[in-house]
């Protein structure tokens, strides 16, 4: 799952990325619109956590261009606005949920899990192929029904397998659904939580293969 915060204040955006990624698995920063615009053009996410008030403009006005996109991410508004006719005026123009400031972390992880599970009513919610289940919104995965635990980035990574199964995932496209934009990445990162999660999933039974293509990516298939 992958979260794109849209927020000015650098002490709020930095909590929002640590809280937001250890709950939903990643989250990228932007403090402006700009920005926002740019890196929805060239990643797709989940969610879109999006403040009002923002040094280029109201937040608002991003919405939809949001819309437009496919797979579309939900949008929860996140500001200090809290008159009625400004939130009926957010909803209206396609905000999923909107949390005034302040708020409890609690309160806001739990809505931003609600807004991500009704899209995914929408969409493909459960992934599977061989004795393999991705549920993607409980961000849970299971081997023959039995449940089995799978870190944050390997879980990003077999995600994007799994929607591309029987295709080739390059490699950029397997380093963009498992890092952030400020991310390090060493030369053999992408390939080490490979090995991790192939050793993962043979131990706990699974008929899945995830087979190298030299100089390109990764295949997975049903084995």
């Amino acid at each position: 799952m992958r979260v794109l915060v849209v927020e000015d204040d650098p002490k709020l955006s930095a909590w929002l990325k640590i809280t937001l990624s250890d709950a939903l698995g990643h989250a990228d920063v932007v403090d402006n619109l700009d920005e926002a615009l740019a890196a929805v053009s060239v990643q797709p996410f989940d969610l879109v956590v999006l403040d009002r008030r923002l040094p280029d403009g109201d937040g608002i006005t991003l919405i939809s261009r949001l819309a437009q996109l496919r797979p579309r991410p939900g949008v929860l508004m996140l500001t200090a606005f809290d008159d009625p006719v400004e939130i009926a005026r957010a909803l209206d123009a396609g905000a999923d949920d909107y949390v005034p400031k302040p708020f409890e972390p609690v309160e806001l992880v739990a809505r931003a899990r609600a807004v991500i599970r009704r899209l995914q009513v929408d969409r493909m919610g459960v992934l599977r192929i061989g004795n393999l289940s991705f549920d993607t919104a409980a961000r849970s995965v299971s081997i023959d029904g039995r449940p089995i635990p799978v870190p944050r980035r390997e879980l990003a990574l077999l995600e994007a397998l799994i929607r591309r199964a029987g295709q080739v995932a390059m490699r950029e496209t397997l380093e963009a659904a498992a890092y952030g934009f400020d991310d390090e990445i060493q030369s053999n990162a992408l390939d080490a939580h490979i090995s991790r999660l192939r050793k993962r999933l043979r131990d706990a039974g699974c008929s899945v293969a995830i087979k190298p293509l030299r100089g390109l990516g990764y295949m997975m298939d049903a084995g």
